[in-house]
Parts: C-alpha cells; structure tokens; sequence
C-alpha cells in the first residue's frame, strides 16, 4: 500500500474541531501509510502536527462557516481552510482533501481550484465539465445504490447527465466493486415513456452513451437492489437523499417508541440491542465518511456537517483509498472528449 497524504479541514462542520482531530487520529492508526496535512487556525493544527510524526499542519487564518455565501465566501476568504486545502491538492502538496464544511463552498473551491476536466465540444472549444456529488445509500438487496447527483448542480443539461452517469458507473467499479452497474434514470416510472421533457431528453442519450443503462427508475429504486447507480440532476436528487434519509430516522425513532411503550417491548429491545445497532449503523452516513465530488482533476471528499470521530476516520481513509485506486483516471477514462 503506498503512501497517500489528505488534507483534513480541521475547522469543517458544526462540531468542536477535537472532533476532527480525534478523527485524523483514528485514521492514522487505522492506515499506516496515511500522511495527514491538518488545515486550520495556527492554534489548532501546529500543536497537534507537532506531536505526530505523519502530520503537518498548514494554517489556514480564516473559516468558511455554514452560514456564510459559498460564492462570495470562497472569493474573499482565500486564506481559509476549505481554500487552501484545495489549492494544496491542485499543487501536488495533498493527494486528497476531506472536509465536513459547507458542501457549496467545497464545491466552488475545488472547482475553482483542483478544477474540473475539460472536453471539446462540437465546435472544437475546451469546456468544464460539471462535477457532480456521489455517495452510496443502503438498499434492500444488502448492497449499497450510488446515486448522482446528490446536489452539486440544481440546473443541468442533458449532456450533463450522461456525463454523470459515466462517471457514476466507475465510481461504482471503482470505490464499490460492481463490476457491471445497473444504470437508472430517476423519473416518475419506471416506463420508457415517463418523465418530464428533460428526462425524456436524456433517455435516449442515456440509453446510447451509458454502459449498463436500463431505463428509468422510480423514488423506491434507492433502495430496492435492483439498480446500481440512480442518476438525476442535483435538485432532484438533493431531495431524494433528504426524503430518505428523513424515512430512515422516523423508522428507527417508530422502532424505539414501540419498543419502549411496554414492558415487553423492554424485554424484546434487550433481546435485538445488537441487531439494532447493526441497522443504525448501515442507515447512518458515519460507516461511509462522505461523498465524493466528481469529476475534478483531483479527490474531494464532503462530509456530514454533524460529522462525528468515527465519519472523520472515514472520510478520510475513503479519499485516502480513492486516491490509491486511481478514481481520478479512470474517471476521465470512462468520458468521451475529454483533454487530459
């Protein structure tokens, strides 16, 4: 396993930056080839990279916050953590970045600053491709469904779409180990015929330009094992993952409150603690770390802003891992047109 170095924002997401450096912590001894460059406030990052032999710090004086303007935020705090991590990625100083910050701000600044892949349109002119945000949600066939976009891009073309869907199956090769991704195209039934006027413009481009496409696919697909990559515009699919995960949390906050109406319900709860546990945690986004924004000559990974140790650990190892497997590459292998 060769050695990888990830930037960790050390001031990303809503808790206490010991919260992240627990995290950073738990990685190092989880991976002993991992390097870490800790990003942040001198205060934070020069005491700790000091007493550990695989990590450096690079301080970062500034904090994009989640209430502030990702646009104006990235444009006018060039010196805060989110920024100078990616532009320690775009000068070869960090192999990956992870960061549970503000996920419009991630995504301005690694694609102002790692920068997307370019490809020549039909009139021969270079053009950024639109990254899009991926990540694996639970499903009934015990496996895991990679959906894009997840909410990088509200407004897309349909060409776009197909872009995402490309770089979604290797994602699925890739980080998931699907050999052959099913394709859906999130619509409104699973009938060739349904959707709006943009869905039906993207099926046929779909069906002819996507590898393992099989058509469209409904809501209920997320999670039903019977397809490996579910691909719609951010808005759409921004909405999906939310209205998921809400279900998940009313099943598990039902399940706890049938259980606990009664005596035997106690009793029954004792009997399963360990089976619920298990459940809680495939349905919590901690096992997985974050999502992964792709299409960027570089690997950013996008924690939970209510991120916990555990998530820390491993989004931090999953772009330590993405970086090992070449995801990047092999990305910009699986489009057509695209200028290296």
């Amino acid at each position: 396993m060769k050695k990888v170095r990830i930037a960790v924002d050390v001031v990303g997401g809503d808790e206490e930056p010991k919260v992240v450096l627990d995290g950073i912590d738990a990685a190092l001894a989880a991976d002993a080839e991992l390097e870490v460059l800790a990003v942040g406030p001198a205060d934070i990052v020069e005491p700790f990279a000091a007493e550990r032999d695989r990590v450096e710090a690079l301080v970062a004086p500034d904090v994009i916050t989640m209430e502030d303007d990702p646009i104006q935020a990235v444009m006018h705090k060039r010196k805060s953590s989110i920024v100078l991590a990616c532009r320690a990625v775009k000068k070869g100083e960090a192999d990956g970045f992870f960061s549970a910050g503000s996920t419009g701000a991630m995504t301005a600044a690694a694609t102002a600053y790692v920068t997307p892949f370019k490809y020549l349109n039909e009139a021969g002119e270079k053009r950024p491709i639109r990254p899009c945000i991926v990540s694996e949600i639970p499903n009934r066939a015990d496996g895991f469904t990679v959906l894009a976009d997840m909410g990088a891009n509200p407004d897309i073309d349909a060409d776009d779409m197909v872009r995402f869907g490309q770089m979604a199956c290797t994602y699925a090769r890739v980080v998931c180990g699907i050999a052959n991704p099913r394709v859906g195209l999130l619509s409104n039934g699973s009938e060739d015929t349904k959707g709006s006027h943009f869905t039906k413009e993207c099926f046929p481009l779909m069906r002819d330009n996507v590898k393992g496409f099989v058509g469209n696919c409904e809501g209920t697909d997320l999670t039903s094992g019977d397809f490996d990559v579910v691909v719609c515009d951010g808005f759409s699919g921004n909405i999906a993952l939310k209205a998921t995960e809400g279900a998940a949390k009313l099943l598990l906050h039902e399940l706890k409150r049938v259980l606990l109406s009664s005596t035997s319900g106690k009793i029954a709860g004792l009997l399963v603690k360990r089976g619920l546990k298990s459940i809680q945690a495939r349905l919590s986004g901690d096992a997985r770390g974050g999502a992964v924004l792709l299409g960027l000559r570089g690997v950013v990974v996008i924690g939970h802003g209510a991120t916990s140790v555990e998530a820390v650990k491993n989004g931090t190892l999953a772009a330590a891992s993405a970086v090992r497997g070449n995801l990047v590459e092999m990305l910009a292998a699986s489009m057509d047109n695209i200028v290296r």
